[in-house]
């Protein structure tokens, strides 16, 4: 059984940074395809950011060169560095992850595990 649980989230000013974890059990990074997406209140769910099992990464297009994916096959750990945050970056942060080793989709359709989500608010 696949468990996939993020932590990190909290409040955070604008211009601050956070680093989101989502520890994964029953599935192996290091040989699959991960990514985070994020939901605020009201809107769809939006990718922001993936990683696929060659460390190849893709990112949405307002987060570029202010979040960075990441994951440590050792920990089994996918991460999120984000800075800059900005007040309508507020959501509930949700790590995903697919079996395929070659996935470079920020659709939630692509995506078969999720975890619980982590709250990420900064306010304006």
């Amino acid at each position: 059984q696949v468990q996939l649980v993020e932590s990190g989230g909290g409040s955070v000013q604008a211009g601050g940074s956070l680093r989101l974890s989502c520890a994964a059990s029953g599935f192996t990074v290091s040989t699959g395809s991960m990514a985070w997406f994020r939901q605020a209140p009201g809107k769809e769910r939006e990718g922001v950011a993936c990683i696929d099992s060659t460390n190849y990464v893709l990112y949405a297009d307002s987060v570029k060169g202010r979040f960075t994916i990441s994951k440590d096959n050792a920990k089994n750990t996918l991460y999120l560095q984000m800075n800059s945050l900005k007040p309508e970056e507020t959501a509930m942060y949700y790590c995903a992850a697919s079996d395929a080793r070659h996935l470079y989709i920020l659709g939630a359709y692509a995506y078969d595990y999720w975890g619980q989500g982590t709250q990420v608010t900064v306010p304006s």
